[in-house]
Order: structure tokens, then sequence, then C-alpha cells
């Protein structure tokens, strides 16, 4: 039976799932554009913390739900059927709601590598991460996506 901890690392790994593909979609709809730029350096960010967590989970002994991140993986093609005011076509209101939407899943990174980095003393197999770093790094992100969040609040709203 898994522990508490191993289901959070499964469930975080789906967010993570989730997240990535999201990234994926708004950097290619805003492909050569500074804001699809901007994507990809994070898009290659978030791919390193996901490669993070992974061997977050190998070191706890954490399996990988394949159920949990293929819902994920499906949950966030669903996404994309949702109205956004035309028919068909990416619209800025699209986009700002997929940079909200980035906006909460890297709060929720941060939260997890803090949990982990104030928890790691119980758990020895994961005292060799630097969940303050990676903690560091979402926070880092999360400025950047709210900056570009807030650029396509004032494209939306006016």
């Amino acid at each position: 039976m898994a522990t508490a901890l191993q289901i959070y690392l499964q469930d975080h790994l789906a967010g993570a799932t989730f997240g990535l593909e999201l990234v994926e979609r708004s950097r290619r709809n805003n492909e050569g554009t500074e804001l699809g730029d901007r994507l990809q350096e994070l898009a290659v960010e978030i791919r390193a913390d996901r490669e993070a967590l992974e061997a977050v989970m190998s070191a706890a002994g954490a399996d990988r739900s394949h159920l949990k991140t293929s819902a994920a993986w499906a949950l966030e093609k669903v996404g994309r059927l949702k109205p956004n005011g035309r028919v068909r076509g990416y619209t800025a209101l699209g986009r700002l709601l997929e940079l909200e939407a980035l906006v909460v899943g890297i709060t929720g990174k941060r939260a997890l590598w803090r949990g982990l980095q104030d928890s790691v003393a119980q758990v020895p197999s994961l005292q060799a991460f630097d969940f303050a770093a990676l903690a560091e790094r979402a926070e880092n992100q999360l400025g950047r996506v709210e900056q570009l969040r807030l650029d396509a609040a004032r494209a939306v709203i006016g």
C-alpha cells in the first residue's frame, strides 16, 4: 500500500504533467513572439522540475501512477475545448486563461518544494535534494509568469 508521501508525489507528478503539456501548448500558440520565447524558457525549466520530481519519487520509493499522469494529460487536452469567445482559433482570452492556469500550477509546485524542504529531516532518502533551490526557482517562475499574465489581462480587459 502506498504511503501518504508516495500518493502526494504521484499527485504532484500528475500536476507537473498537466503543466508541462499546458506550457508547451501555449508556447506553440505564441511561437515567433516574445511571449513564445519566454514560454520556451519556462518549458525547459518545468521539464527540469518534473525530472527532479521523478528523481525525488524514485528516492522515496514512489512508483509513477500511470492512471493519474494519463488523466492529467487527457484533462489538459479536454481543457482545449473550453469556449474562449471564438469557435476556432487562439484568442487573447485563451492566452490569459493558460497563463492563469500556469500560475496556479507553479504555486502548487512551490508549495511541494517548500513542504519537502520543511520535512526532509524526517525522510533520510530525500536529504540529498536541494529543495530550497527548487522552491526558489518556482518563486522566480511565478514572478515571471505573473507579469506575463498581467500583460495578457490588460490585452483582454482593456
